[in-house]
């Protein structure tokens, strides 16, 4: 069920317009980990705003303690309402969650419905920025969001679309990509922020997975791993996909533009192995 929530209660037309930064996740808790960057850039800021919109309804996560006896009704009640929780805490200017079962997103017959309602928010919504999943995740809900973002965001007008859309990492990190093919995105501003936004998804934490520190030991490890010649600028690093030219005109299919990165992979790995002419 479709879900708007906008905690400063302004109209959905106003909360709509003033977003500059969009993030679009599988689930629950999937922005506050992977679109940091744009809910902190936007935090306490008087001309960005950042939005929210979460396409699954969150109701086969795992379960344990206190969750364990949960139904997926009363799990996907609990889930939407931590999600609103972090809303409140980031000062998003509106929180979409649009309620459908991971299995109609994951079938590419049955993806239209997510394909149409992101089409609608796109439009009204044109954000500058917009952070989603990248075609590299591991897991199938995350990729099927990726596919359902770029389709959508190339029905939208050229002038209408994201300046800048980044594919985040989640369900595997994006350490192994080339520096040309790599977009750090800077994570180090308000911790107390990012820890609180983290504490919200109880449901999770307490049901068997402690997202949470996972999320903050990945942010400090690429940004000691990242350069290994030069001294830490920066203490928390995420890692993305620069898919902008995934919506720009004559955009490479998505599976030539994923097998270039990972060529580039393949030959960096492999040219290490053969020795150097002395």
């Amino acid at each position: 069920m479709f879900d708007l929530y906008i905690p400063d209660e302004v109209s959905p037309a106003e909360a709509q317009a003033r977003t500059s930064h969009l993030g679009i996740g599988a689930h629950q808790d999937d922005l506050e980990f992977m679109a940091f960057h744009g809910i902190a850039s936007c935090y306490q800021q008087d001309g960005a705003w950042f939005s929210g919109i979460t396409c699954t309804d969150g109701a086969g996560s795992a379960r344990s303690g206190a969750f364990a006896d949960k139904t997926d009704n009363e799990m996907q009640a609990i889930r939407a309402e931590e999600q609103r929780h972090a809303a409140r805490i980031g000062h998003y200017s509106y929180m979409a969650q649009l309620g459908l079962p991971s299995a109609a997103i994951k079938d590419p017959v049955s993806r239209g419905e997510l394909v149409d309602a992101l089409e609608q928010l796109l439009l009204m919504t044109q954000p500058e920025v917009l952070y989603t999943h990248n075609p590299a995740d591991k897991h199938a809900s995350h990729v099927a969001v990726f596919h359902a973002v770029i389709e959508a965001l190339r029905r939208v007008p050229p002038y209408s679309r994201p300046k800048q859309v980044y594919g985040c990492e989640v369900w595997r990190d994006l350490d192994w990509l080339e520096p040309e093919d790599k977009v750090a995105l800077d994570v180090s501003g308000h911790p107390e922020l990012a820890g609180r936004l983290n504490a919200c998804f109880v449901s999770q934490i307490a049901g068997g997975k402690d997202y949470g520190k996972a999320v903050l030991g990945r942010r400090r490890a690429n940004a000691t791993f990242y350069d290994s010649h030069s001294v830490d600028v920066v203490d928390q690093l995420w890692f993305a996909m620069d898919l902008t030219p995934l919506i720009e005109d004559n955009a490479p299919e998505v599976e030539a533009f994923v097998k270039a990165k990972l060529n580039r992979f393949t030959k960096s790995v492999l040219s290490g192995l053969t020795p150097s002419a002395s």
